[in-house]
């Protein structure tokens, strides 16, 4: 394309730096907010103090803090269990019913060691280290069904765990409403609350899951940037054909990427029913929790499949949803602000992702020189 005497094209990218991926995100952001600010300015709003409280309230309010950190682990669990099947060309939709088979695995460990009525059987330690295997265990169960009839028999993975969410829902209801076993003492339609012993120690005044989504981001890094079953998964996610030539077997990693996924969407079940301070019992929105984990698919996609991208994007979700709903309550802005907010950067950090893949190259259109040779 030629625009005045200059030639505009597109060019694909080969590679780009990781200074480059941080600024365009950083770019993006930018951009989201400023295109955000025009909704603002036509409610008669300032812009600037908005987000001013997001910002101040989300990361430099020490309450603030806290409730955006447990924010961002799970939306970090629920990214990474996301990521591994989709570096296997695999999409997970299951994390609602991961999170919450890995929910209910947790407490029926308290459950059946008599935590219902507070006395517990077993040591604390011993029960927190039950509920943690017992979350992952039933998450990675219960994932391993998507992965295991897609391996067998080609079944469409997305049907499959949109199906296994619903079947986990009303699973849910059934234990905590209508006299279920996990029923309140009180008769209220939720899940009796967690004794002290059973629910996650804190350090430094976050609970124990802040430290698990480090080392699972280390852990990820490692499996597909140097181990030789993370390049077997790229590989079958780039092309399943070819990996077949290989000797990968497409069962083997359908089953054990869905199984890893919701092994740590379990995970994430467990942390926002037993680690965030407030919670510690699973309420009748319990649906609520099952849809923020969606947010996980869009920091999976955003950040490319990236672990360590990942944290970020989950940090600034976790951060302005947090924020957002502060402002909203302090400032008397319209309901679902924060949620349009989130949407808006999505959207914008989607866009931007050209920038990954291409580059704009103008170059000067040169003019032949018109030279007359005749006698």
């Amino acid at each position: 394309m030629t625009l005045g005497g200059y030639q505009v094209r597109l060019q694909r990218r080969v590679a780009l730096p990781g200074w480059k991926a941080a600024l365009f995100s950083i770019l993006a952001v930018i951009f989201g907010l400023v295109l955000f600010s025009i909704i603002f300015l036509q409610a008669g709003q300032d812009p600037l103090e908005i987000y001013k409280q997001i910002f101040s309230y989300a990361f430099f309010n020490s309450y603030g803090l806290h409730l955006t950190i447990n924010r961002f682990i799970f939306l970090a669990l629920a990214s990474f269990a996301f990521i591994i099947p989709a570096q296997a060309g695999l999409w997970n939709i299951g994390m609602p019913g991961q999170l919450y088979l890995g929910a209910l695995a947790a407490f029926g460990v308290v459950y059946f060691a008599g935590g219902k009525s507070g006395d517990l059987a077993l040591s604390a330690p011993i029960i927190i280290l039950l509920m943690l295997a017992a979350s992952m265990l039933a998450g990675g169960a219960y994932g391993a069904i998507a992965g295991f009839l897609k391996g067998k028999w080609g079944v469409n993975e997305i049907v499959v765990t949109m199906m296994l969410n619903f079947i986990a829902f009303y699973l849910v209801a059934f234990m905590i409403k209508d006299g279920g076993p996990f029923m309140n003492l009180g008769g209220r339609g939720e899940s009796f609350e967690l004794p002290e012993a059973a629910r996650a120690p804190m350090t430094g005044g976050f609970p124990i899951t802040l430290w698990i989504v480090f080392i699972l981001t280390i852990l990820l890094q490692v499996l597909f940037s140097r181990m030789s079953l993370g390049y077997q998964i790229r590989a079958f996610g780039k092309s399943p054909l070819a990996a077949r030539y290989a000797g990968i077997k497409p069962f083997v990693i359908a089953v054990l990427v869905f199984t890893l996924g919701g092994a740590i969407a379990g995970l994430a079940g467990y942390h926002y029913f037993a680690a965030v301070p407030g919670v510690y019992k699973i309420a009748r929105t319990y649906g609520y929790f099952g849809d923020l984990s969606f947010y996980g698919i869009i920091c999976g996609l955003i950040s490319l499949g990236n672990p360590i991208a990942a944290l970020f994007i989950a940090l600034l979700f976790g951060g302005l949803s947090i924020g957002g709903r502060y402002a909203q309550g302090k400032l008397h802005l319209g309901f679902g602000v924060d949620y349009a907010l989130m949407g808006m950067l999505m959207i914008s950090l989607v866009a931007f992702q050209f920038f990954y893949n291409y580059q704009i190259l103008i170059t000067k259109k040169e003019r032949a020189l018109d030279v007359d040779v005749s006698d």
